[in-house]
């Protein structure tokens, strides 16, 4: 199984609010998912990202991908 960290949606309209999670790559953006690891409120100022640094590498060690935007994020 492909699997991929990303960010996953869950806020109201014109309120974004995501998610950190790992999950298959073949599944939609806001589907099913394995783990979450953290979040990401871009509303807040300044922007609010936390996520577990451990499992994180966890998922990179097992061979994860990680999307463009949680690497800009986590800084990996």
């Amino acid at each position: 199984m492909a699997t991929v960290v990303r960010l996953t949606r869950i806020g109201r309209t014109k309120r974004p609010f995501y998610r950190i999670v790992v999950t298959d790559s073949r599944k939609r953006r806001d589907g099913n998912w394995i783990e979450i690891i953290g979040y990401y409120n871009p509303l807040t100022t300044p922007v609010t990202v936390k996520f577990d640094a451990e499992r994180l590498t966890y998922w990179k060690g097992v061979g994860a991908k990680l999307s463009d935007r949680v690497t800009k994020l986590t800084g990996n």
